[in-house]
């Protein structure tokens, strides 16, 4: 059968739970002579908009039974999809047994997804657990030489311009199958998810044989990492304030890079309770600040490193205000995304055209759990997200001098910091604000000896005589194997360290910080970000 060949239609079955643009698709139908089936609330809204449609009961003379868990299940039904029509011992069972061939099945599925969201308790998300829909599709997909398969409204447009030209052709057909199939895919991906969330416990996450990961893609994007790779940006349905649930008010188009960018970024800022600007470039954080206000935040975070804040993206946990806003924009800046913004800064940020602002109505949980994955050759890996978190009382005190409060406040804020820096990680912090960050450096000492240079770099642009970091506390994501990344943190200034600890060589590195007359804390949790 070649494209030239289109599919008349004879028969249709139309059953869904999103009712739009289902009376125009039958309405479209009725004037090509097409003899509607339909079942429940669909054949009700039909009938209610005047188009004559017959029950599948009255099709297959077999009711409906059990509740309506068993209506389409019948043979008289997936007889009538499976049926191919090139084949003569098919059309003869078929006529033996009196079945109706089915040439269109326009089918989507029960609400599963947004029952479970509205808090439904386990037996109606059970009960929205649908079997004749999704073995429908996959009947109809399966023969798509001889039927055509719409699982979507959005389909219905491109169907309906095909049926004004005499019918579908192979390559929709073909099409639409493979969206079909997707489509009962993603749904059973849900369900399996819901299985495996039923029986973990809150606060875990699962890690279960066979993982499903279905994603609904929100946008294709114009290019990769680089112009060369093709990219797109897939929605999984967790619930989490970000991007998915992010509204672009203004700005050109978001690119692969801005996206995995501000990524970082907002679940970065989402760490700190006060008021908090986050700014990033290429995924690591160049400046964080805590502050009484936006504004001070704004000041204290690009102060850390003003040279790579410019085309970066900025990060905020609170309401964007006009202050701020006028603030961020003298400098060039990709993307600013906060859970929300005044009218005042959206009108003032309107202005740079380029500039993307995103608003995600909220702030995700940073001590929510959830699973992170990543490709690798013929896999990926799976782990829970680095939700945890180190309080005051967890600290242990390892050197002679312990650290002063300002100090303790300030060693607690770097470490968190430092969750969302590449590994290997060295933050300087003084007074809830980075001075100095070394990121993704393969020795440690590196990393520190990075971020005291770019802390001197910044005081220079600063006007200031002295490293950022004299003065400042120091974090380190992971452990010190050797006493040289001590006494590198200590070269810079710094007065008082937080590391996890754990080192073999721990006992060279307290005595090193004891010489050096500095205070030090182990986390015994470490923050590696690869």
């Amino acid at each position: 059968m070649t494209d030239e060949n289109r599919l008349p239609l004879r028969r249709a079955l139309l059953s869904v739970s999103d009712k739009e643009g289902l009376v125009e698709l039958a309405r479209a139908l009725v004037e090509q002579n097409v003899e509607i089936l339909s079942t429940g609330g669909s054949a009700r809204t039909l009938r209610e908009a005047g188009i004559a449609v017959q029950e599948v009961s009255e099709h297959t003379g077999f009711p409906e039974i059990l509740d309506g868990r068993v209506k389409t299940l019948v043979p008289w039904i997936h007889g009538g999809i499976l049926g191919r029509r090139d084949n003569k011992e098919h059309l003869a069972q078929m006529e033996a047994h009196n079945i109706a061939p089915i040439d269109l099945v326009c089918v989507n599925l029960y609400p599963f997804s947004a029952t479970v969201a509205s808090g439904a308790d386990a037996e109606t998300c059970i009960e929205n657990i649908d079997i004749g829909g999704p073995a429908m599709v996959r009947a109809a997909a399966k023969n798509f030489q001889h039927v055509v398969i719409l699982t979507a409204p959005a389909q219905y447009k491109e169907f309906l311009a095909a049926l004004k030209q005499g019918g579908t052709t192979l390559t929709e057909r073909r099409q639409w199958a493979s969206s079909a199939y997707a489509h009962t895919a993603s749904y059973d991906s849900m369900i399996a998810s819901w299985f495996v969330q039923e029986q973990t416990p809150k606060g875990e996450v699962a890690l279960p044989e066979t993982v499903t990961i279905s994603g609904k893609r929100g946008a294709l994007l114009r290019y990769g990492e680089n112009p060369h790779q093709q990219a797109a940006f897939y929605q999984t349905g967790e619930k989490r304030f970000g991007l998915a649930t992010a509204r672009q008010v203004q700005g050109k188009e978001l690119s692969y890079n801005n996206l995995n960018d501000t990524d970082a970024a907002f679940e970065a800022v989402a760490e700190f309770s006060e008021p908090s600007v986050v700014i990033v470039k290429h995924a690591n954080p160049c400046g964080v600040a805590s502050r009484p206000t936006l504004l001070q935040a704004w000041e204290a975070a690009l102060r850390c490193d003003p040279v790579s804040a410019f085309g970066g993206i900025v990060a905020l946990n609170r309401k964007l205000d006009l202050a701020t806003a006028e603030q961020i924009s003298t400098i060039f800046t990709e993307v600013v995304v906060a859970p929300e913004a005044d009218s005042e800064a959206i009108e003032l940020l309107a202005k740079k055209k380029n500039l993307r602002l995103l608003l995600t109505e909220g702030v995700p949980d940073p001590t929510e759990a959830g699973l992170v994955v990543r490709s690798v050759s013929g896999g990926f890996l799976a782990q829970s997200r680095d939700n945890g978190h180190v309080s005051l009382e967890s600290l242990k005190v390892v050197t002679k001098r312990a650290p002063s409060e300002q100090e303790m406040k300030d060693l607690l804020f770097a470490f968190r910091v430092a969750k969302h820096v590449k590994s290997n990680a060295v933050i300087y912090a003084k007074d809830q604000a980075t001075v100095g960050i070394g990121a993704g450096q393969m020795s440690r000492v590196d990393s520190a000896r990075i971020a005291a240079r770019k802390s001197e770099d910044a005081a220079q642009a600063a006007g200031l005589k002295e490293a950022l970091t004299v003065g400042s506390v120091a974090a380190s994501d992971a452990f010190f194997p050797f006493a040289d990344g001590l006494e590198s943190v200590v070269a810079a200034g710094a007065t008082a360290v937080i590391q996890p600890g754990g080192s073999i060589r721990d006992q060279e590195v307290i005595d090193a910080a004891n010489k050096a007359g500095i205070a030090m804390v182990f986390t015994g949790m470490r923050h590696f970000r690869h």
